[in-house]
């Protein structure tokens, strides 16, 4: 949600700033627009629409000498996606330019304030209100420093914000809380940016900043300051380890579909450095070093948003069955408001997002820490908000993903968890070492098998997208550790194409639901061959009865008779679920691509979610 890019160095500045912004058009935005500082002050240009839209304004400017610029894409929280909403911001003076992500909760309070004393405000965000309230502070305040710290302690809410100053055309301030913000260390040259890619071709060097911190960066300097006192913060950058061929298309059509047939891979980094073997195959042992120092919980919150929770829900019935651990799965924005919430100080609070600063899982962890219990983070971004505030962190390692609708980091969500039950199971001995390796072959199997088989899933896909395209509603049909991988393949049709589509346990669709079902209503139901698959056999029945058409993903061997059966190779389950994910996932995937639709960047959407 809403990417930031400050840059103070020695390159011209604004296609610095323009290329960080494209990198970051994953996050989903519907305006952009930069500041960049010349001789004759500040120039600020915004538009509505893509990155191109703003290009053209640019056209017409000289901004080759600027080597000092901010950028903002920004998604609608105060005020309808238009120009006079876009960022940055400016004071009504002109001398300060502000782009804010996140929401400044008491900007109706300040704003009334401001326009008592004076000021017009021509936009109806919380920004321009924000960098007004900068300005009134400068007024009396000793620096620019002091007046950026002052407004922003008067600021209640999430942000993370870059402001520029006419009287120093060199310099950038920035600041976060609740909200992500890094700062990348070049040489002669600084970044300030909502994600790494954002900086990626010029540093790997990183420094996470901390809620409550300022930094001040020239080309050839910076200092990190707390927002409290000013006082000065020593932090030890980091080198990111990915570079920026990981997060280019390399010959596909769309960052999706790279990241979907990355899932073989992102298994096999997953697995890298997690077993050990020492002991022979029939003692192999999973390795989780990070919750080593944490005793197994008596029962484990699952708290996560969209995706992630998708996730929890298919992990439950590994650590369930296979650890013997009493497992509780809530939507983030429900557990953080639950009344009369029960915690017990043995249980432990698994949070869940590939981001690592979805702003309701981390208002869940604070909840947790406050009564005292046990917290883990399962994320894909080194250094992010839920990574250092967990008492354990355990990275899903996925890379960067830069399609907003979210692949690869479900694989590799989905394989933490199956090791965490390994790894839990190992500790409570709740399963015997040869059940155990059983597992742990079928995981160290699943990249071969996937490689082998995504090209002719992308193909059935394609065809089936053709013949399906039309629909105008979808119901998605799964039992046990299908029904989470049904919640999830509705999502990634609704996302995708905006064809609407409802996930649902398939022994619930009796209870209301097949109501719906008619000839121009299909049906795409997980018959996967497991324990409950006479179960599924049935409901498809009850939907043909109906009229309703049905695809089938299903197994070889199993009897069905369906509109449209296909065949993926077979694994126990719940495994199985690694391989029934990407085909979940190319199906909306093709469905969105016929339909002509923007793959990688939906409509209405954002990759990391830091507003409630």
């Amino acid at each position: 949600m809403c990417g930031i890019i400050g840059y103070a160095g020695h390159r011209p500045a604004v296609p610095v700033v323009v290329e960080g912004l494209r990198r970051l058009e994953y996050r989903g935005y519907d305006s952009a627009g930069v500041a960049f500082a010349g001789h004759d002050g500040l120039h600020v240009l915004r538009a509505k629409g893509k990155l191109a839209a703003l290009e053209e304004r640019l056209a017409g400017e000289v901004i080759t000498t600027a080597t000092c610029a901010m950028g903002h894409t920004r998604w609608a929280t105060h005020g309808v996606p238009a120009e006079r909403n876009a960022h940055p911001h400016t004071s009504n003076d002109g001398r300060l330019a502000l782009v804010h992500n996140g929401i400044i909760e008491n900007y109706q309070e300040i704003k009334s304030r401001l326009t008592a004393a004076g000021y017009v405000f021509h936009s109806e965000t919380d920004t321009e209100v924000l960098v007004n309230l900068i300005a009134e502070k400068r007024k009396t305040a000793p620096s620019l420093l002091e007046a950026f710290a002052a407004a922003l302690r008067e600021a209640h809410g999430a942000y993370a914000v870059c402001l520029m100053d006419t009287d120093a055309p060199g310099s950038i301030l920035a600041a976060r809380m609740s909200a992500p913000l890094l700062f990348g260390l070049g040489t002669g040259e600084n970044f300030v940016a909502s994600d790494i890619p954002a900086f990626l071709p010029y540093t790997r060097q990183v420094i996470f900043l901390e809620d409550g911190e300022i930094v001040r960066a020239t080309a050839n300097g910076y200092e990190i300051l707390r927002l409290a006192d000013l006082s000065p913060v020593q932090r030890e950058a980091q080198t990111i380890q990915w570079d920026m061929q990981a997060a280019q298309k390399g010959g596909y059509r769309h960052f999706m579909l790279k990241e979907i047939f990355e899932q073989p891979r992102v298994i096999t980094d997953g697995l890298a450095g997690r077993l050990d073997n020492a002991g022979g195959q029939q003692a192999c042992s999973v390795l989780l070093p990070e919750l080593d120092d944490l005793p197994v919980p008596e029962r484990l919150h699952i708290v996560a948003c969209g995706t992630s929770y998708h996730s929890g829900l298919w992990g439950r019935h590994l650590l369930e069955e296979w650890a013997g651990l009493p497992v509780q799965v809530e939507i983030a924005s429900e557990f953080r408001y639950r009344e009369g919430l029960a915690l017990g100080q043995k249980d432990m609070v698994l949070v869940i997002s590939q981001s690592g600063e979805t702003a309701d899982t981390l208002a869940a962890l604070r909840i947790a820490r406050e009564r005292g219990v046990q917290t883990l983070g399962l994320c894909n971004v080194v250094g992010s908000s839920i990574a250092r505030e967990a008492s354990a962190v355990i990275y899903t390692q996925a890379g960067p993903e830069i399609s907003v609708a979210s692949t690869k980091a479900m694989c590799s969500q989905m394989l933490m968890l199956a090791l965490m039950a390994l790894y839990w199971a190992q500790r409570r001995g709740s399963m015997d070492s040869q059940a155990r390796q059983a597992r742990l072959s079928q995981l160290e199997s699943l990249p071969a098998l996937l490689d082998a088989a995504l090209p002719d899933m992308h193909a059935t896909a394609r065809q089936l997208a053709r013949k399906y395209a039309q629909a105008d509603s979808f119901f998605y049909l799964g039992r046990g550790h299908c029904f989470p991988l049904a919640l999830e393949g509705a999502l990634k049709l609704k996302e995708l194409s905006y064809i609407h589509a409802e996930g649902y346990a398939a022994g619930e669709m009796k209870h209301g639901p097949i109501a719906l079902i008619d000839p121009d209503f299909p049906t795409f139901t997980l018959a996967l061959d497991d324990t409950l698959f006479p179960k599924v056999r049935s409901n498809i029945v009850e939907v043909q009865a109906r009229q309703g058409k049905v695809i089938a993903l299903s197994n070889p061997g199993m009897d069905l008779s369906v509109d449209d059966l296909w065949l993926v190779p077979p694994l126990p389950a719940p495994l199985a679920g690694f391989v029934a994910l990407p085909a979940l996932q190319l199906f909306s995937y093709e469905m969105a691509d016929y339909l002509g639709k923007d793959v990688d960047q939906p409509r209405n959407l954002a990759k990391s979610v830091t507003v409630e």
